[in-house]
This record gives C-alpha cells, structure tokens and sequence, in this order.
C-alpha cells in the first residue's frame, strides 16, 4: 500500500507492515521517514538491526540467509537493506519477491533506495512489496512550496516566525531541505523556544554561520582559493554534514555548467543567467565567474561531484572532504593534487 510521508506517523502508530520500502531523492525526508520506521520498529520490540548495503558485488542470497537466521536470544529485528544504485537487478527484484512471499515472523524488512522509475514500479518485486507492505515515496519540496516547509517545520520546533524570517531561511536554502533543517536546528539552539523577528534571525545567522556554504560557493566563483579552504576547514570542524556541501557545489556546477554551454550556442550570457534563474543578487557574480572555466570544465566538476558522492556513500575509498577540496579548488581555476585514499 502507498502511505505519503505526511501520513506516514499516523500509519506507524498502528500495526506495522512485515516489509516497508523508502524511496526517492531527497535525503533529509527520506532519511526522516526512515528513521521513523526504525523508531517504530524499536518500540514494537525489534531490539537488533542488521544493516545491509548492497553493491556491484552484492550476493544476494545473504537477505535470504538473514530473514532465517535466529537470533541466540528470539530477539524481533530490522533488516535494514540499502540499494545506493536503486536498481536490485535481476537477481535482486527475485530474491525480494521470495522475501515477500513467506515474510519471516518477527522480522521486519526496510527497503531504502533512490527515487523509482516507471519500470521498477511495474516490476514483480515491487509489485510484492506493495502488496504486503507500505511504500513511501519522497519528493522534492518545490521552490513555491519551501516557504511553507520551513514555517511548519519552524513551527513544529516551538518557533513562532515573523513575517520576513520564513523568506531569509528560504532564500538561504535555495531549495535544500536538509540545509533549512540544519539552519532551524541552529536557531532553535541559539534562540530557544518562542517568537523570532527578523533582526534575531540576522544576528542568530551572524553567529552560527561564520563559514557559511553558500558563502563557501560565492568564494569559489571569486577565485578565493585560500579562503575556501580555510572556509572548508571551518565546516568540517563545526559538523556541517559533507552532503550539505556537496549539494550546494553540484547544483551550481550545473547551473554554470548549463550557463556556459548556451553562451557557447551563441547565446548572450545576460539571457543565458535569466534562463538558468539565478537569484538576481548573484546575477553579476554568476555573470562573471562563467568564464573562468570552459563548458567541459564545468562539466568535469559535475562528474568529481558523483566522485564525492560515491565517496560519502561508502562506494569509493577516498575522504570525501578532500574530494569538496578539489571540487573548491577547480571551480577556483586552481591546480589541484590527485584525490588520495582514506
């Protein structure tokens, strides 16, 4: 059954389904939504997790293995199965539906993966999935719609926001949810609980963003090497999650990336940045930094973006933060030492 992630603490509060399948590409909500099935889970008496990624290499005989081990002690579990390529494959979509079609008792299976084509929703294993469990499918917040995220969000943290505060955290996190929920976090650490204005929104940000990510990327497109480094070093020491970052370089990689390559069609570069809807107070900042690499420069720095992304994921055996380094450094036109192993 399809369970939208609104309703999906309404669901939980009842009798859980044997198997649950998260998907989609927006990590906070689902990373939330997941959680929350984990939390419900523990509550029901699933005391054990076992976590199980799968990979190019993955045997996927080892989901069969696990749903009729026993535990020493009859404990409930969570099979926590993660499929980073979204796709289980052949072998995979039958070794769920054999899952599916005789669920261990006391076992409950959670299934995460990226968002789902047409195609894997026809399929046989989600077809059984859906059949005896609850799919939640996540979906990006719309730009039009951030605003009311983030004052239900606020409001949900005992924040009552003034008029012009849920627009600042909106145009700060330029569609990123997880980057809205780290800053609302932040105020309600700093600020605690109760009315917020603008000016103490202002001052708040002041205080806990003095190596700002966004700020990070405007320093990049000024060429500031040596402050996006040090920059960096202040995220990473403050706890920004690398995720946080990698989404902000990648997104505007792509904006440049596309910016560039309209320019190269013989478009102009002022219809070029309208086209591409950059916030018109970094229009003449954007307008510039295009031409401080070529478009398949650009598009270079989107290909060591999925590098990094692999490398946060587990996938590829390098620090991902010195991966966001070179990213920094390209996108500053600076030469840049090989990426080296963790």
């Amino acid at each position: 059954m399809k369970v939208y992630p609104d309703k999906l603490g309404d669901h939980l509060r009842g009798d859980l389904a044997p198997v649950y399948l998260v998907s989609g590409d927006e990590p906070l909500q689902a990373g939330e939504c997941a959680d929350m099935i984990r939390e419900a889970a523990r509550k029901a008496g699933h005391s054990t997790r076992e976590v199980i990624e799968v990979d190019s290499g993955f045997d996927w005989q080892r989901l069969a293995n696990e749903a009729t081990a026993m535990s020493l002690f009859a404990e409930k579990k969570i099979i926590d199965l993660r499929i980073p390529g979204g796709k289980p494959g052949n072998e995979g979509g039958k070794a769920i539906s054999a899952y599916c079609d005789n669920p261990p008792p006391d076992t409950l299976l959670l299934i995460s993966l990226p968002k789902l084509d047409r195609q894997q929703q026809g399929s046989k294993w989600f077809k059984a999935v859906n059949g005896i469990g609850a799919v939640i499918q996540v979906w990006p917040v719309d730009v039009r719609q951030m605003p009311r995220w983030i004052e239900q969000r606020l409001r949900a943290a005992g924040i009552a926001p003034g008029r012009e505060v849920v627009q600042i955290l909106a145009d700060r996190a330029e569609g990123n949810l997880l980057a809205a929920a780290q800053e609302i976090q932040k105020l309600v650490l700093l600020r605690g609980e109760g009315d917020l204005d603008e000016a103490e929104l202002l001052d708040a940000i002041a205080d806990s963003a003095r190596y700002d990510v966004f700020e990070l990327i405007d320093s990049a497109l000024r060429r500031q090497a040596g402050r996006c480094l040090h920059m960096i070093e202040g995220l990473r020491g403050e706890g920004v999650a690398a995720p946080v970052v990698l989404w902000a370089l990648h997104r505007e990689s792509r904006t440049l990336a596309q910016i560039s390559a309209d320019i190269a069609k013989g478009m102009t570069a002022e219809h070029a940045v309208s086209r591409a809807r950059v916030f018109s107070k970094r229009t003449t900042l954007v307008r510039e930094a295009v031409g401080n690499l070529r478009t398949p420069q650009w598009l270079g720095l989107l290909r060591e973006c999925h590098q990094a992304d692999r490398a946060i994921k587990g996938a590829l055996a390098h620090d991902p933060w010195l991966l966001i380094e070179r990213i920094v450094l390209a996108m500053c036109g600076q030469p840049h030492p090989p990426a080296r192993d963790t």
